[in-house]
């Protein structure tokens, strides 16, 4: 919290708001004294994702422009702050995610650098963007895209939303960030295995979630193509009189056109769902902004009665 900036150019006030996930120790009173602004106290431990999105929409109901997120575990520089909020003062984005410099981390293994650029990697191609580093966790998001975002997933925030950002056309850059000496290994998962384990499940349910046409029509074609070589071998035999001892291999191609049909209805249904889960986002979003305060700087909406008011004055 020492690390903080407390002026950035283009920022009127900063704030620090301290996401307690149902900590048992001292956290509050230790975040308190340090200078927090805000804590805000999950009544359980609920996970990184859904913390991260309480505090999102903790900071969108204090009025919050820009919120910028940055792990407690001191990984990552306060002194970037500035070059994650710029580009979205400037207009330039709505997300800026911190990129850091990989190669030059000591503390990482070689095997850890390799599954971070491939897991990036996959990411970019789920998502249409060119993060470099989709899972740092050291980022800014304007008031606008930060209601936009929606966190399904209970084990991390950093893959889906990039992954959604993408899908909505939210403008998103990366910039160089430094970081800090490791004091401590990461309490989010106990090992290499288990991090990519996780990290790849997540990545697969992101990708079923957000495109499941896409997703489903895969799986159509690998129950598809081998029934309709199989049909096609039966009756290319069946044709030239070689058709007797064949009938099992034609079952089993029946049985692949029948599971490749409730494939592609299964990718329908899912798509028409994913369409109105988007809706119901956007009514979030909106619900989110309505309630959240009006700063001077932005324009305040016109109520019906005030805007019948004004129409009557004009009127007379």
């Amino acid at each position: 919290m020492a690390d903080i900036p407390r002026e950035i150019p283009g920022i009127s006030k900063v704030e620090i708001l301290v996401i307690d996930d149902g900590s048992t120790d001292r956290t509050v009173e230790v975040a308190k004294n340090a200078g927090a602004d805000h804590v805000l106290r999950m009544s359980s431990h609920v996970g990184l994702a859904r913390a991260f999105m309480a505090g999102v929409e903790e900071c969108i109901r204090q009025g919050a422009d820009v919120i910028v997120n940055t792990d407690a575990d001191n990984q990552y520089c306060g002194a970037d702050i500035p070059k994650l909020v710029t580009p979205i003062i400037e207009r330039r984005a709505q997300i800026v995610v911190g990129a850091r410099p990989i190669d030059t981390i000591e503390s990482w293994s070689p095997l850890k650098k390799a599954l971070q650029k491939l897991g990036s990697w996959v990411v970019r191609q789920a998502s249409g963007t060119d993060i470099p580093d989709a899972p740092s966790g050291f980022r800014a998001y304007s008031r606008d895209a930060a209601a936009r975002l929606c966190v399904i997933n209970t084990y991390t925030y950093t893959l889906e939303t990039i992954i959604q950002a993408g899908r909505k056309q939210i403008p998103m850059i990366s910039v160089p960030i430094g970081v800090n000496v490791v004091t401590r290994k990461s309490r989010l998962f106990k090992g290499i295995g288990e991090y990519v384990s996780r990290s790849a499940k997540t990545i697969v349910r992101i990708f079923i979630i957000y495109k499941p046409l896409r997703f489903f029509l895969g799986l159509t074609a690998l129950f598809a193509l081998p029934g309709l070589f199989g049909v096609l071998r039966f009756l290319i035999l069946y044709m030239t009189g070689s058709g007797d001892g064949h009938i099992q291999s034609l079952v089993l191609s029946g049985a692949l056109l029948a599971m490749a049909s409730i494939m592609v209805t299964a990718g329908i249904l899912a798509d028409l769902i994913s369409a109105n889960r988007s809706l119901l986002e956007d009514v979030r979003a909106r619900q989110l902004l309505r309630e959240a305060p009006q700063n001077e700087t932005m324009a305040k909406p016109i109520t019906a009665r005030k805007k019948a008011a004004a129409t009557k004055a004009a009127k007379s």
